[in-house]
């Protein structure tokens, strides 16, 4: 008699009962449990959100699955706890599921406010003032994407439609059809150099954090505007909300923080040309992450390579 696969379960706020029952479903020679403190059982795989230490210690786990698209906090973790989990244990991020269409959405409305100058009119509105205002020319109000993975590529395709010029900035050479590529640290300051939009989807790497600084942010033409859907270690926040009082940046539209939820003290929270979402740019939709999920077990357990596994090394 076959042995039964087992699952472990684990997320701080998500409706346990969805998954269990969802997964179930879609892997029906499967026992999956919810996992609660005291529980060291046998498990061939984990399905997590933020968990605790104890949780993983020790596993020899077929997959490791992280529910979302960046597995930053899975990396920190296990530097700071290096017997907590073997690095042979494969480790998968969702690299899709929904968050390409989401992210998608507010890219497009970002950059169009921006370039439609929605906001100058709603200020114009409060003061009851009655004054079309000049456009800046579309060709030259080029838009530049920091990564070019999954969500990267996505934005990008979906911007394409508006006749803007794109550029994208990774770490290794990339080629897209109609995007301007950089690549690497020499060619960041020639990227920035052009953009009137920056958007930041790269990944959170040691090399990432702080990478959005004083520095990063001069190299920007004067009144440019800012949007990151990425992580919020990747701004240095004091030197953002310098940029934003000397005008040097336009304007900010911000998903993430260095810190969450962000205090409620906290200047940007006032900003007039500030833009604040609760990291929610796009957000884990059950369905499609069980569906994704489920498929790339049944790949491992046919000895398949399912996508989205990580590269521990570089981080994503």
């Amino acid at each position: 008699m076959r042995k039964r696969m087992k699952i472990i379960w684990y997320h701080p706020s998500m409706d346990a009962q969805c998954w269990l029952t969802g997964v179930a479903r879609r892997l029906p020679d499967a026992e999956i449990r919810l996992w609660q403190p005291g529980d060291d059982a046998c498990a061939d795989y984990a399905i997590v959100r933020s968990p605790p230490v104890e949780m993983l210690a020790g596993r020899s786990l077929k997959g490791l699955f992280a529910m979302g698209a960046g597995v930053d906090e899975l990396l920190q973790q296990q530097r700071q706890h290096p017997d907590r989990l073997s690095d042979q244990v494969p480790l998968y991020r969702l690299e899709d599921t929904g968050m390409a269409q989401q992210m998608q959405e507010y890219a497009n409305w970002c950059v169009l406010g921006w370039y439609r100058r929605f906001a100058d009119y709603q200020r114009q509105q409060q003061a009851r003032c009655w004054q079309p205002l000049p456009l800046p020319a579309r060709d030259t109000f080029t838009i530049g994407v920091l990564g070019a993975g999954v969500l990267g590529r996505s934005v990008l395709e979906s911007l394409q439609q508006w006749g803007f010029p794109l550029r994208c900035w990774s770490r290794t050479p990339k080629t897209l059809p109609g995007v301007h590529a950089f690549h690497g640290d020499a060619a960041l300051h020639d990227f920035l150099a052009g953009c009137q939009v920056v958007i930041d989807l790269l990944p959170a790497t040691p090399e990432t954090t702080d990478l959005i600084n004083a520095d990063f942010l001069r190299a920007l033409p004067h009144g440019a505007h800012f949007l990151n859907l990425a992580r919020g270690a990747h701004v240095v926040e004091a030197d953002l909300l310098a940029a934003l009082n000397s005008g040097q940046l336009a304007a900010a539209a911000l998903d993430v923080f260095q810190q969450e939820p962000l205090p409620a003290d906290d200047a940007l929270w006032q900003h007039p040309h500030v833009t604040i979402t609760p990291h929610s740019a796009a957000i884990t939709l059950p369905e499609q992450a069980m569906d994704a999920i489920a498929s790339a077990i049944q790949q491992l357990e046919k000895g398949q390579q399912p996508p989205g596994r990580v590269d521990r090394q570089r981080g994503y």
